[in-house]
């Protein structure tokens, strides 16, 4: 068995109102084929179908005030409730005391420990290895993550090559990065390459920020562009994900893109979709835990992959 995490930086559960939530002005037609055709709200939280599963987590964390991505991914990647280790949330980078429970504790290094394949399926500019190289770079959760447990940052030439996904989907930021002549691909393709890298691998996760941006931006045509990319990605991987031997998660480390009328983040609890092998022992497990928050991810991942070898 192996698991893919598609991560959304910013997407919360919000309103069913498509003046405010960009979510339900979106089609997200292939986010819809896995919870029956429709999509979690404040007032219908938790979803399921043969195919899929939808249950609500906890961005709050037990701790007053906005979730923030420091923490917030802390908890997500680590399984340690970051925000109250520190005493508030913080972000968007993770907070120093923060790093060394991520450099021993994330998941990559955890199944790593234990003999299992990751990825992190992003491709990174020459700009980002060269600000590496500067004197105590910020580095969010993910990043830091691999830096410290081994784990390779793909670049261009994998990009080229079709074994890396561009964090925009579809290649299209890189022309301005100083790469005129990487190709343009469709999302649909970018899923479908996102889906074949998931089968040589254990555990592969693709991080999506551009719905975060789209919610502080408060452009509701940003926000629809970058939903019909996600949801066009998402399209391309379930045509070829293979459901009998593969799960699918889809979260996020707090809400912000789910309501255009605000520019901050949100306390909106955020989503778990679950699709494929396994989706409904999964949730049941989140559920059972007691808690439903972000940090019941890791541990149940973990388990979910060293127990299906």
């Amino acid at each position: 068995m192996r698991a893919l995490m598609l991560f959304l930086d910013g997407v919360g559960i919000g309103a069913r109102d498509p003046e405010v939530n960009p979510l339900f002005a979106a089609r997200m037609s292939a986010l819809r084929s896995i919870l029956g055709g429709d999509l979690p709200s404040l007032h219908h939280r938790r979803l399921s179908s043969v195919q899929g599963s939808h249950i609500p987590l906890d961005a709050t964390l037990g701790v007053p005030g906005l979730p923030q991505s420091g923490t917030g991914q802390t908890a997500l990647f680590t399984g340690f409730n970051g925000a109250r280790i520190v005493g508030r949330h913080f972000g968007p980078y993770p907070y120093s005391t923060l790093r060394p429970i991520i450099q021993q504790h994330n998941i990559f290094r955890q199944l790593l420990d234990a003999g299992k394949s990751v990825l992190f399926a992003n491709a990174f500019p020459q700009r980002f290895f060269d600000y590496l190289s500067e004197k105590r770079p910020r580095l969010t959760v993910t990043t830091f993550s691999c830096l410290n447990s081994g784990v390779p940052l793909l670049r261009e030439h994998d990009l080229r090559a079709g074994a890396a996904i561009s964090a925009d989907i579809t290649n299209a930021g890189w022309h301005a990065l100083g790469y005129p002549s990487l190709p343009v691909v469709t999302a649909l393709e970018a899923g479908k390459r996102l889906a074949r890298l998931s089968g040589s691998h254990d555990f592969v996760l693709f991080e999506y920020w551009k719905t975060d941006h789209a919610g502080h931006s408060m452009s509701r045509q940003e926000a629809l562009q970058c939903l019909d990319a996600l949801d066009g990605l998402l399209g391309g991987l379930l045509s070829e994900l293979d459901s009998t031997e593969s799960l699918l998660l889809i979260t996020s480390d707090h809400g912000n893109i789910e309501d255009l009328s605000i520019k901050t983040h949100t306390r909106h609890p955020v989503p778990l979709v679950l699709y494929g092998a396994g989706h409904q022992t999964f949730a049941r497990e989140i559920e059972q835990d007691g808690k439903s928050d972000l940090t019941s991810i890791t541990p149940a991942l973990v388990r979910y992959i060293l127990n299906q070898s």
